[in-house]
């Protein structure tokens, strides 16, 4: 049985959020409005000032691009995903990107649950050696075009059930696993795991790892600490 690390994406291993950038190329490739983006640059720049919660910023562009991904077309969006991907490959961090090479050379299973668009996650995750990736599927309507809706929407916020469900289905062993996440969202699945890290977490995931004696990895600038 393999041995199985899971990790979650955005702010983990991407320096950036996956959905921040698929907005930007939407809006640049004339899918999404020009003033798309004006629909969070009040949160965005209260985040910037620190005056407000950088969750309150992808609120809003979560809100946007749910706003406008209706009628889009899967085969652009797929193509503009594609792009975003490309353009933005090497914007990883280096403790998590080099783990994952580690632990691929050393057999594991690497699992990638996010949030993100799964179309978007998959050409991303595939560069990284990623073995299998959970993420957000949108419905599809006639003619191939966005709904709008979510797939199983409530699934993909329980992190923990999805690796439950991987372990059992891939025949995996939660026996010396490894579980990487950056917000208390990831909570549930870092108790599952034998080897929780969590890497530049939020405050709330910090209170919790603290209290739980779990590994804290700081990346800044050119310096990784352990706390």
């Amino acid at each position: 049985m393999k041995k199985v690390a899971i990790f979650d994406i955005d702010g983990t291993i991407f320096r950036s959020s996956i959905v921040i950038e698929l907005v930007d190329e939407l809006v640049k490739s004339g899918h999404f409005p020009k003033n798309a983006k004006a629909g969070y640059e009040k949160e965005f720049y209260n985040w910037l000032d620190r005056k407000g919660d950088y969750d309150d910023y992808i609120s809003g562009v979560v809100r946007m691009f749910m706003k406008h991904i209706k009628g889009i077309p899967y085969k652009d969006f797929a193509r503009v995903s594609e792009r975003a991907m490309e353009e933005n490959k090497d914007r990883v961090y280096r403790y998590t990107r080099d783990l994952v090479k580690n632990l691929k050379k050393e057999g594991y299973f690497l699992l990638a649950i996010s949030q993100s668009p799964k179309t978007a996650l998959d050409p991303f995750c595939k560069k990284l050696g990623f073995t299998k990736v959970y993420g957000r599927i949108y419905e599809l309507g006639p003619q191939d075009r966005f709904t709008g809706k979510v797939v199983d929407e409530h699934l993909i916020e329980n992190k923990s059930y999805i690796l439950r469900r991987a372990v059992e289905k891939e025949g995996l062993t939660l026996k010396g696993s490894i579980g990487v996440g950056d917000t208390a969202n990831d909570v549930s699945f870092l108790e599952l795991v034998e080897n929780p890290i969590c890497f530049n977490p939020d405050q709330d995931l910090y209170r919790h790892a603290m209290r739980n004696g779990w590994k804290i990895i700081v990346e800044r600038k050119n310096v990784i600490y352990e706390l």
